[in-house]
């Protein structure tokens, strides 16, 4: 079967052609660039990239992919969640591919596609299931930090997730609040790498809680307050990446021990994470040493896939179809804010 993938829900726009679980091509289009000047994305000139970037991306994909858009028998796109105009974007390309060539089309929950991403690999990318085991994983992004036990292959169950700023979106804030150029994420990371995490001790939220639920928000009001009171920590080398270690320390500590706990309580021996933080180098790294230590396997999202990107949608889209799972009607509108939970 050969399908293709639409992804537009943010500030990438990104095509892919999956021929039976494999990747043929997975074109992506940053707009980094374009965003960068306003310290963060900017909806309505997202949207409008989308549309400028859209086919040229469609175009490269099908090329790469050496498949003619008559050849296809599939169309998917996501649905949700996301920006508005943006998912509207590509929603509304991919139908009405689907309904030009009179093909099945599937509208996928984005962090669904998240969940999924870690079992895709080697080279060509393709899904391999066959290792599957049932495990929790650890969906984290800009927008979202959630815990989900995957007990079979399209069978998950969502169980907690961040109720103010998610672990992105704290390590965005705190570079813009510092100073770090955008996006500021990877520079935070970058700095940590070189600092001591162990000189500023910043809150854990939510850390020792009984729930499967992430709180950001205090850590960055704690760092604003710091840095407030000590205001020659941003012009010293040193303090400075010592205070980017010391927030990348508790927010990797608080995503290492709840996935743990969560695991342990469900008596799975698998973790998963996947999610633009999982590029993260102190949260590779800690997940592999506790896991390692404790005898956990481990699977993360290959680099390339932890970013907003078509091929991981288009891997569900032929999970679902494989399954013998309906399409969706060509007439189904965006969901912003479509809850994982709502999705079976």
């Amino acid at each position: 079967m050969l399908l293709l993938a639409v992804e537009t829900s943010c500030d990438e726009t990104s095509v892919a052609v999956l021929r039976d679980g494999s990747v043929l091509a997975n074109a992506v289009s940053s707009q980094v660039k374009l965003h960068e000047e306003y310290g963060g994305v900017v909806p309505e000139l997202a949207s409008r990239e989308h549309l400028r970037n859209l086919m040229p991306v469609a175009r490269q994909a099908l090329g790469q992919a050496n498949v003619t858009p008559q050849q296809l028998d599939a169309v998917a796109a996501t649905r949700g969640p996301g920006l508005p105009g943006a998912l509207l974007v590509g929603l509304r390309a991919a139908q009405g591919m689907a309904f030009a060539l009179a093909k099945p089309f599937i509208g996928i929950h984005h962090h669904e596609a998240h969940l999924y991403s870690p079992w895709i690999g080697g080279d060509p990318l393709s899904l391999q299931l066959e290792s599957f085991e049932p495990n929790v994983s650890l969906i984290v992004s800009g927008g979202h930090t959630m815990l989900v036990h995957v007990a079979a292959p399209m069978e998950h169950r969502v169980l907690g997730g961040t109720v103010d700023d998610a672990a992105g979106e704290c390590f965005d804030k705190v570079a813009k609040l510092i100073g770090l150029p955008y996006p500021g994420g990877p520079e935070l990371d970058r700095l940590a790498g070189e600092g001591d995490g162990g000189v500023h001790r910043f809150p854990r939220p939510k850390l020792n809680d009984d729930s499967h639920d992430f709180s950001f928000s205090g850590l960055k009001t704690s760092v604003r307050y710091f840095v407030r009171d000590n205001p020659g920590v941003l012009e010293s080398g040193r303090q400075l990446r010592d205070l980017c270690a010391g927030v990348q320390a508790a927010i990797v500590e608080v995503l290492v021990k709840k996935t743990m706990r969560a695991a342990k309580r469900l008596g799975v021996r698998c973790i998963t994470a996947s999610g633009g933080v999982t590029c993260n180098s102190g949260l590779r790294a800690s997940l592999g040493q506790v896991c390692k230590s404790e005898g956990f396997k481990l699977r993360l999202a290959n680099p390339a896939l932890c970013t907003d990107n078509a091929a991981m949608v288009g891997m569900v889209a032929h999970m679902r179809l494989a399954n013998g799972m309906t399409s969706t009607s060509l007439d189904e509108e965006i969901a912003p804010n479509w809850p994982l939970a709502e999705v079976n």
